[in-house]
């Protein structure tokens, strides 16, 4: 699972995240055209031509069946282009297992720069063997933004999620004109991308579906009792206490007698400055004049730690002997622990258990989501991934540069 933009979402799960502030795909982002991937929430679905199948197998004009319905190869051929064009290159060629990826091999051929004086020319074999490599990763990819599509499509009919055409046209419009003041730049993104106006307002809707079940699952999960409140503090209370911090200034030497004559110089009325510039070996503090703030208990060495803690304010302690070297120090500051009362903590505790509760209905929603639809999801030959039932098991799948674009 891979995250996009974190400042919008608190957790993600499967295809849907979950978060307190959703933005809108932006199907015309740079971003989106180059991205190597398709992740968590079916907001990068697209137009898929779907047909009813008959029962049993793969229809020979389709890469998959799911609910019955046939993916087209049409579909598959189209998005295979426009992940070859988000290479950045215009006449970048589509890897084609049936032509012996000849027309890939042309291209990258054309590409490759000529090897250094000494070195052996890169054989076709070895830019065949890229080109398989890319095809299949590009074709995984593919393969599940068509089979996200009908997913994603299928949950909102059997949850009664609707959007209307209006939503769309409205998202549409307001992310067209924020991407494109000019038309004719919008014109050129068509034209490049190799995507259709059908098919950006078909992933605006989608992505628009996404949002609405989403937010179905969720609905009512931010409901927290007082007694949840009220437990969790009792049983967390030292997430919301502050340890006994003290202030500090020290010197830090290498030997015992270093340190005997910085003690001295301090209390013979030299300046902390100037006895830590003079003395000390520890170079952040020196460059402070010795300040060493806010320390809590338990963080310091083990012996620094025990006499900074039993110190009163204002003494000057020392020398200490550490593993580091030998500390003069006074306790310049004490602050007092603190605990924060159940009514301090009230609302960031609400707000936590909101989100535990949000996720946790989230995460059940998507492993029931994913084992009903991938149990309807049928693969042809040479189109299996991990989201149809005849497919491999899951797998990490490396990102490939030009792929099927996804949501900014």
């Amino acid at each position: 699972m891979r995250s996009r933009e974190k400042v919008y979402f608190l957790a993600c799960a499967g295809r849907f995240c979950l978060g307190n502030t959703v933005r809108p795909t932006n199907p015309f982002s740079d971003d989106m055209i180059k991205a190597a991937r398709i992740a968590l929430s079916l907001t990068a679905v697209v137009g898929v031509g779907a047909t009813f199948a008959a029962c049993g197998g793969v229809p020979g004009n389709a890469v998959a069946t799911v609910d019955g319905e046939a993916v087209n190869k049409d579909q598959f051929n189209h998005w295979m282009a426009v992940a070859a064009k988000s290479t950045g290159q215009p006449n970048a060629a589509v890897p084609d297992p049936d032509a012996d990826y000849k027309k890939c091999i042309a291209a990258k051929r054309k590409s490759t720069p000529a090897p250094a004086k000494g070195q052996p020319k890169v054989t076709d074999e070895q830019l065949k063997t890229q080109c398989k490599q890319e095809y299949d990763q590009l074709r995984n990819q593919v393969m599940q933004l068509l089979i996200s599509f009908q997913w994603i499509q299928g949950e909102a009919e059997t949850m009664d999620v609707k959007v209307t055409d209006a939503e769309v046209k409205k998202s549409f419009d307001e992310q067209k004109k924020q991407s494109f003041p000019k038309e004719e730049d919008y014109k050129k993104f068509i034209q490049t991308s190799g995507q259709t106006e059908a098919d950006i307002l078909q992933r605006v809707k989608l992505d628009l579906l996404s949002n609405k079940i989403r937010d179905k699952v969720v609905k009512g999960k931010d409901n927290v009792s007082d007694k949840a409140i009220q437990d969790f503090y009792n049983k967390n209370k030292a997430r919301f206490a502050q340890p006994e911090k003290r202030d500090l200034r020290v010197v830090l030497t290498k030997g015992k007698a270093e340190a005997d004559k910085a003690k001295a110089a301090l209390d013979g009325g030299d300046s902390w400055t100037a006895v830590a510039k003079k003395y000390s070996i520890d170079d952040t503090s020196k460059a402070s004049g010795g300040k060493l703030p806010a320390q809590a208990k338990g963080t310091l060495d083990k012996e620094l730690d025990e006499a900074v803690f039993s110190a009163k304010k204002g003494e000057l302690v020392g020398p200490v002997k550490t593993q580091y070297g030998y500390y003069v120090f006074t306790v310049t500051n004490v602050t007092a622990a603190s605990q924060q009362t159940l009514a301090e903590a009230k609302e960031t505790i609400k707000q936590t258990l909101q989100s535990q509760n949000q996720q946790k209905a989230l995460d059940g929603f998507v492993k029931d989501f994913t084992a009903r639809w991938k149990e309807k999801t049928e693969c042809s030959e040479g189109y299996k991934t991990s989201d149809c039932k005849n497919g491999p098991k899951a797998t990490p799948t490396p990102s490939v540069q030009g792929a099927v674009p996804e949501g900014s």
